[in-house]
């Protein structure tokens, strides 16, 4: 039986997007936008042992499974597809595939992470880091724009540019951890300066940046210099683990959460709160799960293999409570799930902007890995499958007093 075939039978309905094989079967509309090309008997391998998405990210980034047209299109066509999940025809397409040859599970293609050591030891977590963040100065330059920022912007609209939308991001946090001039923020996770430049720029803050990313600290430093801004700003190639007690004004921490781990948690806002001064702030802005009912954390899934190992999500609910149990009183909350699917659609659009530079710059298959993984997620925050929010929390004084206005001073 052809290939296109066995994929028909599995379609409950009709199969809305164009579909061909090796041998030459097709399926589906013509003139469909989106098309899936099964181009070796390995893709087939890859889609029946990888679990989860993992078996279509292995095929698609070993170049054995080609996607033409939109990514995020095609993906959501994907998703809306009805599927056969009974054993029978499991077994029964598997069969007419090829059979048992197919369960031998091709090797893995070599952009997957193979991490050693203890979960969250400062040298794996220095290696997973530099797995996703240590790829390219220029690449990243490319995919982010000139702001260098890559964590969820706000946009203050919805025809916003991304620019304006990453300054209006780092222009909240600030507002929400009240910079006043002299102050000194500790930002955790800082990427390239971005936060700790415009605290400095905007507010006249004397900002320390912390990144366990070599290539940031390099970029950042070289940034800063060129901004004037040395005399207030700087970044540091060093574990947030590693920053002596020194009691902050406030601490942002954008983007770093999701790479600390649930049992790392209770240490990592202590370990904040105690370089905090009394009525100081911290502002935790990440990605969240929607709940927590999902156990499971450590599935091999193409995000964990591919993009952020090690990295692991909670639901909002057990971030606050962690917080406050680790000496914060919790002032404000708020979701941005819809502005990240805003900010990973521009960095799509950039990314297909420099295709061919950035096939150059880091090879076709990470390339591959990056434009599945933003369209990806993409789809993810549209559909409620992650959040992303920001908590704001306070060290309270030994009389209770936090220092916050009545109401909130931003808008």
């Amino acid at each position: 039986m052809s290939i296109a075939k066995v994929v028909q039978g599995l379609v409950t309905g009709p199969v809305p997007v164009r579909f061909s094989a090796f041998d030459g079967s097709e399926a589906g509309p013509s003139d469909a936008a989106v098309g899936f090309e099964v181009r070796s008997e390995r893709a087939l391998s890859y889609l029946v042992t990888g679990r989860h998405e993992l078996g279509l990210a292995r095929a698609y980034v070993s170049g054995d499974l080609e996607v033409h047209g939109d990514m995020y299109e095609a993906l959501v066509a994907v998703n809306g597809l009805k599927l056969d999940q009974s054993w029978s025809g499991r077994y029964q397409a598997l069969r007419d595939l090829g059979g048992l040859r197919l369960l031998n599970p091709p090797p893995r293609p070599p952009m997957e992470a193979r991490l050693h050591g203890r979960r969250h030891s400062k040298e794996r977590d220095q290696a997973a880091i530099s797995h996703h963040y240590d790829v390219s100065n220029r690449f990243y330059e490319w995919l982010l724009g000139p702001s260098m920022a890559y964590t969820c912007a706000v946009f203050p609209d919805a025809a916003a540019t991304l620019e304006q939308a990453q300054f209006a991001k780092h222009d909240l946090v600030a507002r929400k951890l009240d910079l006043q001039p002299g102050m000194r923020l500790l930002d955790v996770g800082c990427g390239w300066g971005g936060m700790v430049m415009h605290a400095a720029r905007e507010y006249g803050v004397k900002a320390l940046g912390v990144t366990l990313s070599r290539r940031q600290a390099e970029w950042a430093a070289k940034a800063i210099a060129e901004a004037g801004l040395s005399d207030l700003a700087e970044v540091r190639h060093l574990d947030y683990r590693d920053v002596p007690v020194n009691h902050y004004d406030a601490i942002s921490s954008i983007g770093l959460t999701e790479h600390i781990g649930r049992a790392q948690l209770p240490g990592y806002f202590r370990f904040l709160q105690q370089r905090l001064r009394y009525g100081g702030r911290l502002l935790n802005h990440c990605i969240t799960r929607p709940d927590n009912r999902d156990p499971g954390r450590y599935r091999r899934t193409f995000i964990n293999q591919y993009v952020f190992p090690d990295g692991e999500l909670e639901g909002v609910g057990h971030l606050i409570g962690v917080m406050n149990e680790s000496g914060f009183e919790i002032r404000h909350e708020e979701n941005f799930r819809e502005h990240y699917a805003l900010t990973l659609a521009q960095w799509s659009a950039n990314l297909e902007r420099h295709w061919a530079e950035a096939v150059e710059e880091i090879g076709h298959s990470r390339a591959r890995v990056w434009r599945l993984y933003l369209a990806g997620c993409r789809l993810g925050f549209e559909r409620d499958q992650v959040q992303l929010h920001q908590v704001l929390g306070v060290r309270l004084d030994p009389k209770g007093a936090g220092g916050m206005p009545l109401r909130p001073s931003w808008p």
